[in-house]
């Protein structure tokens, strides 16, 4: 399969796996990923964004607004309001600093601008030019709490959001029993808007705390998955090898009961001796069947799992009809058998050659169909390692993609099959878009405790 066909098929499986964890690839995608991503406490909004501009933009906007609402609140209260020039602007600075404060800890700014708030009302109460005005929130002090509102929104819980929306209400009900005559009432404005924008926020947190959860469970998901796969794989290779130790078991125990009869005239402890080492063989067998009704896992009927897959185990002298079945399903498939490949190799390694060329093949067949196939099997020198390479070019018949929700059992199986025997596995795609499979399999360490 060439690279340049395999490249629409790896941008959509990246998409599509970017959508499922929450990231995206177009800017406005991002800004929203960030948007619903919540902050953890104490940290600013949008600290976790990938791009300092993003960082920096909550801090940029509630500047502006700062920026903006200082001078307008203190010339709005003293030239419609008629209030006084020093409370003007102590109110003004009382009433929008505090906004800047909103980016790291908005509960903290909301209660000092609901309390400056609710102080500027009391004093608008003597203020010459206060009928005729909106009252007890003027507009500037509306447009401000409702940047508070956002910063709130996207940070507290939603418990929190509702105290303050109600805490804001009651505020504009105090206020209101002292209300001066002629003045327009916000508090119904300012309690509704700030509804609004609690809920909207509120529910953009909500979103980004639930993409949170679903990818840290879809992560969870994945690692269980991938340790599921390798104990399956463990346990199929288990139970082949079961096959092969079970006979060499069962030959064991035939000698030690025949050597009495094969060899007279035998010594009484020397009789003693074999009795003992076919006691133990029988007993060894038992509990290796025992074991393999455990991992083939068939419930309660125990009959059934000891009675599955009693056919031989297939070796290197088997690949040839491997590839010729492959060969008849219509992939182009050349081997490369060496006479001496399956001469003194021990059942470990003549099962794992077998397995890595079939997993190798069914990958083949799956993910790049009449791709020219070569398979060799060879020995590196009269009575050596044995060498296993699958090498296919690529794709003719079709562009496949690579399946995402499959079980991974063949390079899983690869692996565990030469870490079984000590040796080594190379897997990788190569320059022209095909793939290469090559194992090693020594004779000497395979009976060696994989490390």
């Amino acid at each position: 399969m060439s690279l340049k066909a395999r490249f629409p098929a790896r941008v959509r499986n990246r998409k599509a796996r970017e959508r499922r964890e929450g990231r995206a690839t177009d800017p406005l995608d991002r800004f929203a990923v960030v948007l619903r991503t919540p902050a953890r406490p104490g940290e600013a909004l949008f600290a976790r964004a990938p791009r300092r501009w993003q960082r920096m933009l909550p801090f940029t906007v509630v500047g502006i607004f700062v920026i903006t609402l200082l001078p307008v609140t203190i010339a709005v209260l003293t030239n419609d309001y008629g209030a006084n020039g020093g409370w003007a602007g102590a109110l003004g600075v009382a009433q929008t600093v505090p906004l800047l404060l909103a980016v790291t800890r908005p509960l903290s700014a909301w209660a000092m601008v609901l309390c400056a708030d609710v102080a500027g009302a009391v004093l608008l109460m003597g203020a010459d030019g206060v009928g005729g005005q909106t009252w007890p929130w003027p507009p500037m002090v509306i447009v401000g709490y409702q940047v508070l509102m956002v910063c709130l929104g996207l940070r507290e819980s939603v418990r929190t959001l509702v105290q303050v929306w109600l805490a804001t209400g009651a505020a504009g009900v105090v206020l209101g029993f002292s209300e001066p005559s002629g003045v327009t009432n916000t508090v119904a404005l300012q309690f509704v808007l700030s509804g609004a924008v609690l809920a909207l926020t509120g529910a953009l947190r909500q979103l980004g705390d639930a993409r949170q959860r679903i990818a840290e469970q879809e992560s969870i998901s994945e690692a269980e998955r991938a340790r599921r796969t390798l104990l399956e794989e463990r346990a199929r290779i288990a139970r082949e090898l079961h096959d092969v130790v079970a006979h060499h078991m069962s030959v064991i125990t035939v000698q030690a009961d025949s050597a009495p009869y094969r060899l007279p005239g035998m010594a009484e402890p020397v009789r003693e001796e074999f009795a003992a080492i076919a006691a133990g063989a029988r007993e060894s067998l038992g509990e290796m069947r025992r074991l393999l009704t455990v991992l083939r896992g068939d419930g309660t009927n125990g009959a059934e799992g000891a009675g599955g897959e009693l056919f031989p185990q297939p070796g290197i002298g088997r690949i040839q009809q491997l590839v010729e079945a492959t060969v008849r399903a219509g992939q182009p498939v050349e081997l490369s058998l060496a006479s001496a490949a399956a001469e003194e190799v021990t059942p470990a390694v003549d099962l794992s050659a077998y397995r890595i060329v079939q997993e190798a093949l069914a990958n083949v067949v799956r993910h790049a169909p009449g791709a020219r196939t070569r398979v060799s099997v060879t020995r590196s020198a009269p009575g050596g390692d044995v060498l296993v390479l699958v090498v296919n070019g690529p794709a003719r018949d079709a562009v496949v993609e690579v399946e995402s929700s499959g079980t991974g059992h063949g390079l899983v199986g690869m692996r565990e099959r030469v870490r079984l025997t000590g040796g080594t596995l190379d897997t990788g795609p190569l320059p022209d878009g095909g793939f290469r499979v090559a194992a090693r399999l020594p004779l000497n360490d395979a009976e060696k405790e994989p490390s």
